[in-house]
């Protein structure tokens, strides 16, 4: 009696194996999709502040020269054209004396940069001479104008001016910046923006 009792109780029964199993296995895939969705979710928020501090990275330079932009080598003034995707400025940025034409634009969805050196003697801006860098990728402003322009009047809240823009009314430049890699996926756009008062300019100080 103590013998067959003993076996009978001896490990489990092929019902008890299985639903262990099946428990066992729902919870592995509960933990795999969490895990999963974790590693997403981090992944996908490091993307976006990768992005957003690329962009902040890029916008400095830009600001820099922006700010200190002023009559070009030839004596034209400082601002050439002042659009919602374009602006076309004059400034020394490698401090050599001379003043570079420079251009930001957009191109599909690629923020563009073009300089020109002024070369000869006279000097002279060679549009075929303009030397293009690709600075922002995955750009989409859609409506949302790249730059606006702001007169003295600017105090934070101010309008900015109707296009066509006059540029001797320029005294304040705000880029905006909408960035997003895959618009059928996240993460969701991200906005950088930025404020530049053109140093050379300043009339209402």
């Amino acid at each position: 009696m103590f013998t067959n009792s003993f076996k009978k109780n001896n490990g489990f029964t092929l019902l008890e194996i299985l639903i262990t199993m099946v428990i066992f296995t729902a919870i592995m895939g509960v933990v795999t999709m969490f895990a999963r969705d974790l590693f997403y979710y981090n992944s996908m928020f490091s993307s976006g502040l990768t992005s957003y501090d690329e962009a902040r990275k890029v916008l400095q330079p830009i600001s820099s020269e922006i700010r200190s932009a002023s009559p070009s080598s030839l004596g034209s003034y400082p601002i050439e054209t002042a659009g919602i995707t374009a602006f076309t400025f004059f400034s020394d940025i490698n401090s050599d004396g001379l003043k570079e034409r420079i251009r930001y634009f957009l191109s599909g969805t690629t923020l563009m940069k073009g300089v020109i050196v002024p070369l000869g003697s006279p000097l002279q801006y060679l549009s075929n001479t303009e030397v293009l860098t690709e600075i922002v990728h995955n750009v989409r402003n859609g409506s949302t104008p790249i730059f606006t322009y702001y007169d003295s009047s600017y105090n934070g809240s101010t309008s900015p001016l109707s296009q066509p823009v006059s540029i001797l009314s320029v005294r304040l430049v705000m880029i905006t910046l909408i960035l997003e890699g895959d618009p059928n996926r996240q993460p969701a756009p991200i906005t950088v923006t930025t404020e530049v008062s053109i140093r050379n300019l300043k009339d209402n100080l």
